[in-house]
């Protein structure tokens, strides 16, 4: 979340910045409630210091005309207190939710815009792939080559599940551990992090587990959650701690299944595995200085590029817009991979990464020691290595063949075994 001080410092840009991500937010209220507070704690303390005072008055030799008015204001004291500390409780909660609402800043290059449609194209690698052949979408070759199952997943678990079978078995393991491999060479410390966390921690992170606008599944009787993604688990791991600087930067990568409910989400660009419920992920999170972190989140971009570009698989870069950022970063960038079968032929999101600033470590408490021996507040960014789900929707698509067979990419053959996939379906 933003220092309060900042906010109050700088209102009309916070409010700007509320409107430019299309969000809901009152840093008005937060002000009040945050002089309110102070109000209360002045008054609170004042009447605390009188006890103390009382305590030790009736710690002396007294005739009981004198004790007896310091035993009265005693008790009235006791009670004011015990009233004053739970309007506190309820101001710094008031003041916790309403800080909670507001977003990070924007980086100020970020293009303004409400959706995904006002992302701005910064680079290209590869053009679209083209076909002397209609292509098929991956839903299509997934049948034809028998290495998807929707249908039985639909009816063992609902729509928007899926069954890997076969060579796609294999070909999900090795994206695994190609990304793993890569990032292990920059230096990541690997982590399989655990399906749930508890509830604090997903808010910690900028996630909203409540209402019906929430993508995260919780757990019936239990504070916690389905992660979304290892960023929240790899976020946590920290949280509370005071880091040294010589540590920084931390880098890690997670590996992990991700839970999503997809609320709302529909039609042709969620068609088969790009939009589902349950897919494994690689995640690169790194914490360091803030005076790094715009140096840092250049080269989780580059990290993501290597591995598309080692893939083979034509993509291009967006600057997303503000209001596609998402309420914990500061600036993200998308890589949108070609797919010809998406609405006959589009690019599609298959990573991106974020700068979230001290955003998420202001609520996770996380801080390091800076030179001078004080503590600040970390900067924390993330970024999808590979989402296996749509990785497969690249690759199938992409590395497709007149006869309905895929090839697999060159860089992932040693780890497949096997260098096609042949259909096992009459076309």
């Amino acid at each position: 979340m933003l220092d309060i001080r900042y906010i109050k410092d700088n209102v009309e840009a916070v409010k700007a910045n509320i409107a430019a991500r299309h969000m809901q937010a009152d840093p008005d209220k937060a002000i009040n409630l945050h002089e309110k507070r102070l109000e209360v704690l002045q008054v609170l303390e004042d009447k605390r210091r009188r006890r103390n005072e009382v305590a030790d008055l009736m710690k002396g030799k007294l005739n009981p005309e004198q004790r007896t008015p310091l035993i009265d204001e005693g008790k009235q004291l006791k009670e004011q207190i015990s009233v004053m500390e739970s309007e506190l409780k309820q101001l710094e909660d008031s003041l916790h939710e309403e800080l909670s609402r507001i977003p990070n800043m924007a980086h100020p290059s970020a293009p303004i815009g409400a959706e995904d449609s006002s992302n701005l194209e910064v680079k290209r690698v590869g053009e679209p792939t083209r076909f002397d052949f209609e292509p098929k979408d991956h839903v299509e070759l997934g049948q034809i080559l028998d290495i998807i199952d929707f249908d039985t997943a639909t009816r063992v678990s609902g729509t928007k599940f899926y069954y890997l079978k076969n060579e796609a078995v294999i070909l999900d393991m090795a994206l695994v551990r190609f990304a793993l491999d890569k990032l292990l060479a920059a230096g990541f410390t690997p982590f399989i992090t655990p399906d749930l966390a508890k509830t604090e921690i997903l808010e910690g992170i900028g996630f909203n587990p409540r209402g019906p606008e929430s993508n995260i599944y919780t757990v019936e009787g239990e504070d916690m959650c389905l992660i979304g993604t290892a960023e929240i688990t790899l976020g946590g791991y920290h949280s509370g701690k005071i880091l040294d600087k010589s540590q920084l930067p931390l880098k890690m990568v997670g590996i992990s299944h991700c839970f999503r409910r997809e609320a709302g989400a529909a039609g042709q660009f969620s068609k088969g595995l790009y939009r589902v419920h349950q897919f494994t992920k690689i995640e690169m999170f790194l914490i360091c200085a803030p005076e790094e972190s715009d140096a840092w989140h250049e080269k989780l971009r580059e990290l993501e590029e290597s591995l598309f570009s080692a893939l083979d698989i034509p993509f291009r870069v967006v600057d997303t817009c503000t209001g596609d950022l998402g309420a914990p970063a500061y600036r993200k960038w998308d890589l949108e991979a070609w797919m010809p079968g998406r609405n006959g032929g589009e690019w599609g999101e298959v990573t991106s990464t974020s700068n979230c600033t001290d955003y998420q470590s202001r609520r996770l408490n996380i801080k390091y020691k800076d030179d001078e021996g004080k503590n600040r507040f970390a900067h924390m960014l993330n970024g999808t290595a590979i989402a296996c789900s749509r990785a497969l929707v690249a690759i199938l698509e992409n590395f497709q063949q007149a006869d309905g067979s895929v090839r697999i990419p060159p860089a992932l053959v040693p780890y497949c075994g096997f260098d096609t996939i042949k259909p096992r379906a009459r076309i």
